[in-house]
């Protein structure tokens, strides 16, 4: 009795669909939360307007809420002189694996450049890491609201 084996190239046909499929899962699970504003390709907290309106060039610093991403949880701080950005750094960054810090490592100084290109949460998010570029500009975004921006 001989079995029929089926060609390498329908076995393949049939991985890349199984792949592709369970990759649309993955994504489908991370989709837009209701309630949040995109931002530049990300979900945003809508932003908070402040109690009292600070002194034109002053200089004033807020901490983001901590935002939950998919490896961790990150808060961005972030400096302003009246309305310009003068300086953004995180606060905290709580990993929840050794490859989430090296990923974080790795993006937040171009997330950081973009931040201070843009002047604002509206920022490009890096190839590899969006969900730890998500969790940044949310943050971002955040502290902004808390200084009115």
């Amino acid at each position: 009795m001989t079995g029929r084996r089926s060609s390498p190239f329908k076995t393949s046909r049939v991985l890349l669909a199984a792949t592709s499929a369970g990759f649309v899962v993955v994504l489908s699970v991370h989709a837009v939360m209701p309630g949040r504003k995109a931002i530049a390709g990300f979900t945003t907290p809508p932003s908070t307007t402040p109690t009292s309106t600070p002194p034109s060039g002053a200089t004033r610093s807020a901490i983001g809420a901590s935002e939950q991403f998919g490896y961790g949880t990150i808060s961005v701080k972030v400096t302003v002189q009246g309305t310009h950005i003068t300086a953004v750094s995180v606060a905290s960054f709580q990993p929840l694996e050794s490859y989430s810090q090296q990923l974080t490592d790795y993006a937040v100084p171009y997330l950081t450049s973009e931040a201070m290109s843009a002047q604002s949460a509206n920022i490009q998010g890096v190839s590899g890491a969006s969900y730890s570029s998500a969790g940044f500009a949310q943050s971002l975004q955040s502290a902004l609201g808390q200084l009115g921006l």
